[in-house]
């Protein structure tokens, strides 16, 4: 019982945060399934809610962000970019959240043989495990802008701890009175540890995850 009062299905906030002008009960359920199974403490169901009551929650725009990744391979250096992708930033100094997740099926790599291989079994492996998804776990800023957002990063089926280097800038106002604010963020992740260790002599195991974002401030 305890537990169950600690822990909270994320779909719930998702629903009421990051989608507040649909109503509840007409969201299409395919838009909650990323996080069905995905369970959150408390704490941050707390922290992100009053950060929307306070006006300090920004929703990710998807037709102005991009999402993506880099990794060298014998060939050159391969790059794709996410199409789908969903999530939100809650600015509360050092309590600031935040949670994203990405429709890995909406890769795109411009040249179809990678962009095949890359979504099967050998790597993301699509069809078992259709979403990357991400949740803060702490946020320590260094400067005004520049920050360290480190949290849970599932993907593959597999869930394991990362640090985002964060750089976010106001594009109408001062941080946190800015209706729009722009966020680069970047962090490096071993594929091996999510279970891709396919082609270990032509792809590095370093792989780099480049997030650019524009965010709107939600208003009741």
């Amino acid at each position: 019982m305890l537990k169950n009062n600690r822990i909270i299905h994320i779909s719930t906030l998702i629903v009421s945060l990051l989608f507040p002008l649909q109503p509840y009960a007409a969201v299409n359920d395919n838009l909650c399934a990323p996080f069905k199974d995905a369970d959150i403490d408390q704490t941050l169901i707390e922290s992100m809610l009053k950060s929307a009551v306070d006006g300090n929650l920004y929703r990710i725009k998807p037709s102005s962000s991009k999402m993506g990744f880099c990794v060298e391979s014998s060939v050159g250096v391969v790059k794709g970019d996410f199409q789908k992708f969903k999530g939100g930033l809650a600015l509360e100094g050092d309590n600031s959240q935040s949670m994203v997740t990405i429709n890995v099926a909406s890769l795109d790599t411009n040249v179809l043989f990678i962009e095949q291989l890359l979504k099967s079994e050998s790597f993301l492996d699509v069809e078992k495990h259709p979403d990357l998804i991400f949740v803060s776990t702490s946020f320590e800023w260094i400067n005004d802008n520049k920050a360290i957002l480190k949290g849970m990063l599932t993907m593959r089926g597999v869930t394991k701890p990362v640090a985002f280097y964060v750089d976010i800038t106001e594009v109408d106002g001062d941080l946190g009175d800015s209706d729009t604010i722009m966020v680069k963020a970047t962090t490096t992740v071993h594929r091996a540890e999510f279970g891709m260790n396919s082609l270990s002599m032509m792809v590095n195991e370093k792989v780099n995850l480049c997030m650019s974002i524009e965010a709107e401030k939600y208003r009741a």
